[in-house]
């Protein structure tokens, strides 16, 4: 398991729980590299903020970040950038201690931040999530982003087949259906969302081997939207550390009811196996597309800006400095891929800115869910099984009319 696993999903929790269970897709990861890179800046109070938002020493944070942006992921393009209005020789340690690829150079106006949003993200964050004012004195930003396309894309269904129960099988006029061969789906039991439906889609890997898996979760409607998101990270971190082993609480087809749930239905069919009990489990999958666009404020007590804010403010002689941190994110998810981007920026200021027989399973993801992309890496890299974006699906797609057959 990666050892970032718990600081990462302690952190995610923070944010996806600020946003609750609207519609909204985020980075977690991405908002915790900008963090930990301002905790070596910390001493005193500031730096047990920043411990606690972080979930681990900052100054191990700060070599973590370093690491994984010395290194990014092939499929997860990240930059780093750090604009100060004069830079002053107070900031000289904590910024020669920033990753050597960190974009450095005097701040810019609002359109020259909004386009390097554009360009890093190749057009998928069209503008930086703060803003830049006269009071401004430094701005710290990274981005990440993603563009992949299954090993094996979708085929097309009738929305239909999301269950007569489900609202969105009548808003929706097709969905996305499994292939035959490449996908993984299965029902686990897990600790805090109960029984859920798990789809996992793996994006076509490079020669190198790595690749991402972008892992589905649902559960029954009354589960709160945390607890779902918490057991799709879990899921998620097991179907990348062991990709063809068995998952941890995956169950048994033939321990559930046959019939219709709001996850699945349930049904028996003659086979032919060479299965030794002569029992044959399969799952298939439905579900929409989607895509989402948010916007995280990450000035409240706990995501650990506020913190950050009186570490780099201390050193400038700045007791309480003015600051804004914030979070942009879209995401798709459709029949041929998956693209993802995140701009993280942290502004601080002087002034006050702006803020033989065969069971088979049809799982459907026909209500609010999870979405988890974790990447992967054969090499056992930093970034193997490395959560990257996670999403609460609310407000689902129709299928484009140039993807429909």
């Amino acid at each position: 398991m990666n050892p970032l696993d718990a600081p990462l999903a302690r952190y995610a929790e923070r944010l996806h729980g600020a946003a609750g269970d609207t519609h909204h897709v985020a980075s977690p990861l991405g908002a915790w590299l900008l963090l930990a890179l301002t905790g070596p800046a910390a001493t005193g109070e500031a730096r047990a903020v920043l411990a606690d938002a972080l979930g681990v020493d900052p100054d191990d944070a700060a070599a973590s970040a370093r690491a994984l942006l010395a290194a990014p992921h092939p499929m997860v393009a990240a930059a780093t950038a750090l604009w100060e209005r004069t830079p002053v020789d107070e900031l000289a340690e904590w910024r020669a201690g920033l990753p050597d690829h960190t974009e450095r150079g005097a701040l810019p106006d609002q359109a020259a931040l909004d386009a390097w949003a554009r360009e890093r993200t190749g057009g998928l964050v069209e503008r930086f999530p703060v803003d830049v004012t006269p009071e401004t004195v430094l701005i710290l930003a990274n981005a990440l982003a993603t563009r992949v396309s299954w090993a094996d894309p979708f085929e097309v269904a009738p929305a239909a087949e999301l269950g007569a129960g489900s609202a969105w099988a009548g808003r929706l006029r097709q969905v996305l259906r499994t292939p035959p061969f490449g996908h993984r789906c299965w029902v686990s039991t897990t600790a805090r969302a109960g029984d859920v439906a798990v789809h996992v889609a793996p994006a076509r890997a490079g020669d190198d081997g790595a690749g991402m898996l972008v892992v589905s979760v649902a559960a029954a409607p009354q589960v709160p939207a945390a607890d779902v998101l918490a057991a799709a990270r879990e899921l998620a971190v097991a179907a990348a550390t062991v990709p063809d082993g068995p998952v941890p609480g995956r169950r048994s087809l033939f321990d559930l009811p046959l019939g219709e749930t709001p996850l699945w239905r349930l049904r028996e069919e003659p086979t032919r196996t060479f299965a030794p009990d002569g029992r044959e489990e399969r799952a298939t999958a439905v579900l929409p597309c989607w895509s989402a666009r948010s916007r995280h404020d990450l000035t409240p007590a706990g995501f650990g800006f506020d913190a950050a804010a009186r570490a780099l403010g201390g050193l400038l002689g700045l007791a309480e400095p003015p600051f804004e941190a914030a979070q942009s994110t879209v995401a798709r998810f459709g029949r041929y891929g998956f693209e993802a981007a995140a701009v993280t920026a942290f502004g601080m200021a002087t002034g006050l800115p702006p803020e033989g027989v065969a069971r088979v399973a049809d799982l459907r993801f026909a209500h609010p869910y999870a979405v988890v992309a974790v990447a992967t890496d054969e090499a056992g890299g930093p970034w193997h099984a490395l959560p990257v974006y996670s999403a609460w699906v609310t407000d689902p797609d129709d299928l484009p009319a140039d993807e429909a057959d």
